[in-house]
């Protein structure tokens, strides 16, 4: 990574990665320098990576150039660290402007459209749909990158990578998949979001006995649910590392610590945003406490979410991300508005990176103000998830009785719970909940099974506050 490395630790602009290497198999690291050295040195590097990358970005992509002149910066204004939180954040809203408005990619392609090899985006349920455009370099970094970043969870080519995820628009299906075959593991695309495909999940995994799974939190246990109520122990499948993203589940202490039970694997937490694939730039490692952010991947800066600088380590901020080594669409200074906390490395694992102990809580604008206090769903999950007698899966309902916020948990016990004993469970869920979130909250039962299980991110929040402001605006 610096001018005395060789090899394929080499760091240079544009990327040229070795696509054959891999690292020695009695090695922790696939980089060992570049994951271990000082982070100072790093930071240094990293300065240069960001004055050629904006320097690119100024001459190939208008939509930079546009947006750094109204603030009045050009790339070499940049000389320090310090100096690029000066430069503005770009947010999700500017992007889908640039592609309405230069259709396909935005003004923010740095490369011939006919480069573009691979298209992804977002689903556009909240709006016009963004769109992906990846160059074959690109998509080879993005699989050398998860490559390396998998191989730190402790996965080799000898595994057998299951992937539990939607194989559509989805960057997370995608990415794991690359980033197996590049590691050179064996590869099973099952997928997910068909009618009975858990069902046949169950029987796939305990037929092929991969050892490692990929999906969302919420689809493994819903697989483990479905596999126990057909006689199965999801222990059976064999599974060694699963990891996770797409939602905060696998960094909540409780739900990791259901994962880790019903499978008796390994569980690792990952991800950040499908813009700045390769999105496994956050992830732990088999020694890590809590994700790494893999700096010299994805430069990361967790950021007070009003003056969009840093915070010290130890702080709580929104994670601005810029992309090191993607050439056709790169991100600098993208805006995620998730919510995490920050400290600096070195990690038990030995590399040098800052880590997120809690991964990402959730979405800032996902955040619940009840009666003053703010609330993140993610909280509500740990709570219940360790509650014994909780049957899998709840709703959160937020409702305004009069000029009074309300908060409703309708949960479902286990099967079998006596009715006689649901007042009482009730009321032992609602204390443990008032106690974590200082609120009071309504605990309602909800009949086992009969709230819809997903196998894809869980949204367990409705807001009828919403609903109530929208039925009460003029037409």
């Amino acid at each position: 990574m610096n001018t005395a490395a060789t090899g394929p630790e080499q760091w240079s602009w544009p990327p040229a990665p070795d696509n054959t290497y891999l690292p020695d198999p009695a090695s922790p690291y696939w980089f060992p320098h570049r994951e271990t050295m000082p982070p100072e040195q790093r930071d240094e590097l990293i300065l240069g990576r960001i004055q050629q990358l904006m320097a690119y970005a100024w001459e190939k992509a208008p939509f930079y150039r546009r947006k750094w002149t109204a603030a009045g910066l050009e790339p070499g204004d940049i000389k320090t660290l310090a100096d690029f939180e000066q430069v503005p954040v770009i947010v999700k809203q500017e992007l889908r402007e640039s592609q309405a408005n230069h259709e396909p990619y935005g003004d923010y392609l740095c490369v011939d459209e006919a480069e573009v090899k691979h298209i992804h985006g977002t689903s556009g349920t909240t709006g016009r749909p963004t769109m992906f455009g990846l160059s074959e370099p690109d998509w080879q970094h993005v699989a050398n990158a998860h490559a390396r970043v998998m191989w730190s969870m402790g996965i080799r080519p000898s595994d057998t990578v299951f992937v539990g995820s939607l194989f559509s628009l989805y960057m997370g299906s995608w990415g794991a998949l690359i980033g197996a075959q590049r590691l050179g593991c064996r590869v099973f695309p099952f997928g997910a979001g068909v009618a009975g495909q858990t069902a046949r999940a169950v029987n796939w995994l305990r037929q092929s006995k991969p050892t490692v799974f990929y999906g969302t939190p919420s689809y493994a246990l819903r697989i483990a649910e479905i596999a126990r109520s057909e006689g199965i122990d999801p222990r059976e499948f064999g599974l060694r590392v699963m990891f996770f993203s797409g939602e905060p589940g696998a960094a909540v202490a409780s739900v990791r610590k259901l994962l880790e039970d019903s499978y008796g694997a390994a569980v690792r937490d990952s991800g950040s945003m499908a813009e700045v694939s390769p999105w496994m730039n956050l992830a732990e490692s088999d020694g890590s406490r809590g994700p790494l952010l893999w700096q010299d991947i994805v430069y990361t800066e967790v950021c007070d979410p009003d003056t969009l600088h840093r915070v010290p380590y130890g702080s709580e901020g929104t994670p601005v991300y810029t992309t090191l080594e993607r050439a056709s669409q790169p991100m600098i200074r993208l805006l995620s508005n998730d919510l995490t906390r920050w400290e600096d490395g070195p990690s038990p694992c030995g590399r040098t990176y800052p880590s997120l102990p809690k991964g990402i809580y959730g979405r800032i604008d996902d955040m619940l103000v009840i009666r003053g206090e703010n609330i993140y769903p993610s909280a509500i999950d740990d709570v219940l998830n360790a509650t014994p007698g909780y049957g899998g899966e709840h709703r959160v309902v937020v409702s305004t009785d009069r000029t009074m916020d309300q908060l409703v948990v309708r949960a479902e016990p286990e099967p079998g719970m006596p009715q006689a004993a649901l007042p009482q469970w009730c009321e032992s869920v609602a204390e443990a909940l008032r106690r974590v979130l200082g609120v009071r909250v309504e605990v309602q039962p909800a009949p086992p099974g009969s709230i819809e299980r997903t196998d894809l991110k869980a949204r367990r929040v409705i807001d009828e506050r919403d609903l109530a402001a929208e039925s009460r605006v003029p037409s």
